[in-house]
């Protein structure tokens, strides 16, 4: 069978083409393992974790018994007391039976077996049995749970972690695991749990005893590469194997999900298409930028997760709308809990000590989630919506009409509202003008470098070409002549020879209008508001 992209589940570099995980696997086992440490793998949704898990039980196999469990095949009967816990946990622990008995022998695991026949079997005395087995085997026993999260909110579980802390206390005396690594999206060191149906919401940590996991998972543009090397190998599409990793890296930031979701598209969908049936034409950045544009318009359960998260967590959801829209500047500080909620579903990232969401997919994912809540309401969505096919002529997008009729709409609806307002709104009018003129064909992102409280470059693709659009407001004559500058330099790193540049302006002797203005060799479609 062909090796495929595999964006539905574990991955198994026998069938799929995927980044090679040895070096992961070997620091793993180096930094955290061999040195006796219990940690958490904690990540967003389908960020390689159960790939991850699955991959280090094998790779720990040469030296250790690995004992992989899976919290997710239990279902919430299986934690409703201490007992039906234990039974369902040992049933987990005879699928190593193998292992086990060449380790153990047959009558230490024999007694781990036979206690499920005791009617009021106790979570102690499994323990004493795990440690019995851990004292005697001749190799390390290290235990591997996945998707732990599915049991937080339930006491037993809270007890199991306990007993687990316990025994890691006392593990100069009691023979323990060598090593427990539990894996899942939230952190159960911190996370709120409702305990018992008639209790409030508490903290609890009894899981204060676990290394930080400090190993970055998410795919460089070079393990980008090397996965496409091998695809390549395979298909001989002629692609540029480094510029398609860095445009895969550019707009996924090494999410893992969604670089398996942009090679799965371009793999198996756009071959498909019209305007991609030449293989030359698909591994390309005009590709990766048609593959996103899909992604961003499908539902997902990864975008559907985040929804739901969103709506929890409103002020998650207001930090975010600041950071887009207003361009604020929020300091990193995992001990405010918005801030710490947004970093573990993976939304956003430490960016040089700002609050900086991950990667421009899910930027675009949540400006189109903002800006559709608005868009019922929205008299320039609206607008826009009703001129649309006066902006595009013979499949090409006249940005130059699109920046005019935008000038004049905004400035005739909104001219005489203050300052404030227009820092605040200024830039998602422009959105929800520009978002049905180009509604899918185009697509566009943010630059996450440029975006601030004072300028914002929109990037606009829009089948195949390419236009770049800041937004600034205005600051004076000399700050103006510097953001032209700025641009131009921009329009050099993207190899445009025309840019455009909308600037919000409150001074009262303004001339609102448009002008073109040349920087070197750079012609700038300057529009005042």
């Amino acid at each position: 069978m062909e090796r495929y992209f595999n964006t539905e589940g574990q991955c198994n570099p026998d069938i799929h083409y995927m980044v090679r995980l040895e070096d992961r696997l070997k620091k793993i086992k180096e930094r955290f393992v061999d040195r006796n440490c219990y940690f958490v793998i904690n990540k967003g949704r389908q960020f390689g974790k159960t790939t991850t898990l699955m991959a280090l039980a094998e790779y720990l196999k040469e030296d250790y018994v690995v004992l992989s469990l899976d919290f997710q095949k239990m279902s919430n009967t299986n934690f409703e007391n201490e007992h039906i816990f234990v039974l369902s946990f040992i049933q987990q622990v005879e699928a190593f039976r193998s292992a086990l008995l060449e380790n153990v022998g047959e009558e230490v695991f024999e007694a781990l077996v036979s206690i499920k026949e005791n009617e009021k079997v106790t979570m102690d005395k499994l323990f004493l049995i795990l440690s019995n087995i851990c004292g005697t085997s001749r190799k390390p026993v290290v235990m591997l749970i996945d998707e732990v999260d599915s049991a937080s909110n339930n006491q037993v579980f809270i007890d199991f972690l306990a007993m687990l802390r316990g025994y890691y206390l006392d593990r100069n005396n009691t023979p323990t695991f060598q090593s427990v690594v539990l894996a899942g999206v939230y952190d159960i060191k911190n996370l709120k749990r409702k305990l018992r149906p008639e209790g409030g919401h508490q903290y609890n940590s009894p899981w204060n005893i676990a290394a930080k996991f400090n190993i970055d998972m998410s795919f460089s543009a070079a393990q980008i590469a090397s996965m496409l090397q091998e695809y390549e190998a395979d298909h001989h599409t002629g692609m540029n194997v480094l510029a398609v990793a860095e445009c895969i890296f550019g707009y996924t930031s090494g999410y893992p999900y969604l670089v398996s979701a942009i090679c799965k598209l371009l793999d198996e969908d756009l071959p498909e298409t019209e305007r991609f049936k030449e293989q030359i034409n698909i591994w390309t950045e005009a590709g990766v930028a048609e593959a996103v544009k899909q992604i961003l318009g499908e539902p997902a359960p990864l975008f559907e997760s985040m929804v739901r998260q969103l709506e929890e967590y409103p002020e998650m959801k207001q930090m975010l709308n600041a950071i887009l829209f207003q361009g604020k500047r929020i300091s990193y500080n995992a001990d405010t809990l918005v801030i710490y909620l947004a970093s573990m579903f993976g939304y956003v990232v430490n960016r040089n000590g700002i609050v900086q969401v991950a990667n421009r997919i899910f930027e675009t994912r949540l400006y189109n989630l903002f800006l559709s809540e608005d868009e019922l309401h929205s008299a320039i969505y609206n607008k826009a919506q009703a001129d649309q096919s006066r902006f595009i002529s013979h499949g090409k997008l006249n940005m130059d009409l699109v920046i005019e009729k935008f000038v004049v709409y905004f400035t005739d609806s909104y001219g005489d509202n203050d300052e404030k307002f227009i820092e605040e709104y200024g830039r998602k009018f422009f959105l929800l003008y520009l978002k049905p003129i180009i509604n899918g064909t185009g697509n566009y992102y943010i630059e996450a470098r440029t975006r601030d409280a004072r300028r914002t470059d929109v990037i606009v693709d829009y089948l195949g070409e390419q236009f770049i659009v800041e937004l600034k407001i205005w600051h004076g004559n000399e700050y103006n002549e510097r953001g032209e500058e700025q641009l131009a330099d921009y329009l050099e790193y993207y190899h445009q020879k025309k840019g455009y540049l909308i600037s919000f302006n409150f001074n009262k002797k303004k001339e609102v209008g448009i002008k073109e203005v040349i920087v070197g060799d750079k012609m700038i479609l300057e529009a005042v508001i």
